[in-house]
């Protein structure tokens, strides 16, 4: 494996990346954000750079938990960016997602957990864009480009969004682009999840590492390496790899209609 494979000019995609927000909110008219802070690395980083672009009252925070919060790198985060509380709501959507659960005779049982994980996802997009809606903004997203390739989204959840200012980059570019943008080392570091159950990580579902992912899609989708050659470069999951975006593809194609 060769980790400089998907290496990037932070400074260069940071100035990039900011043009971008602050062209569009412009073009559109709007002058206020709403995003989603869950404590991970993407969107902390969506945060950093909305700051780049507003001033931390034109910007809407919405931690929306399941289990517990995420206070401490919620905090880190909120001290760095420094959003007035009246901007910031941390909210527990248990109740509403369990509720919703219970009139669809989903019980809570293992087998059931992504189904219940896709409420969750669903209900935290209704709460953003409520906000959005009650504060004149545009939802921010937080999808990177890994994510999108593999599928792991849940369509009309947390892939929902108006604008998207990291979904170009692989994970572990965003990475690079946390640690340039001087986002905690804690929030950097930690174990990437969705926090859709209890214990859950990407890379457990997954069965390989992003770094892993990263490498594997940019030499299939990006230079269009076979899969054989790709594997005897050592990256032994290739296969698997790719057979997990085929296996959700179809996320990229709906709705399907009439051309």
């Amino acid at each position: 494996m060769n980790k400089d494979l998907l290496n990037i000019d932070c400074r260069k995609e940071k100035s990039r990346i900011v043009d971008f927000l602050r062209k569009t909110f412009q073009e559109q008219g709007i002058e206020n954000a709403v995003v989603g802070l869950s404590g991970g690395v993407d969107s902390a980083t969506s945060l950093y750079l909305l700051r780049e672009v507003f001033k931390p009252e034109n910007i809407y925070i919405a931690h929306l938990y399941y289990f517990e919060p995420c206070l401490f790198m919620l905090n880190l985060l909120l001290k760095e960016s420094k959003i007035p509380e009246k901007n910031i709501q941390i909210i527990s959507i248990k109740h509403n997602v369990d509720e919703i659960a219970k009139s669809l005779g989903i019980e809570q049982r293992e087998e059931n957990k992504i189904r219940i994980g896709n409420i969750a996802a669903r209900v935290r997009m209704i709460f953003l864009y409520d906000l959005a809606k009650k504060n004149n903004a545009l939802v921010c997203g937080t999808e990177n480009r890994s994510e999108k390739f593999l599928g792991y989204f849940t369509r009309f959840g947390d892939e929902a969004s108006d604008i998207e200012p990291i979904t170009h980059l692989f994970k572990t570019q965003v990475l690079q682009l946390a640690s340039y943008l001087g986002i905690p080392k804690a929030i950097i570091m930690q174990k990437p999840t969705a926090g859709l159950w209890a214990g859950q990580t990407d890379e457990d579902e997954f069965g390989f590492t992003y770094e892993e992912a990263d490498q594997v899609l940019y030499l299939r989708f990006d230079k269009h390496f076979s899969v054989e050659q790709i594997k005897k470069m050592g990256l032994e999951n290739a296969e698997k790899i790719i057979l997990y975006v085929k296996r959700n593809e179809f996320k990229q194609k709906t709705p399907y209609r009439i051309l």
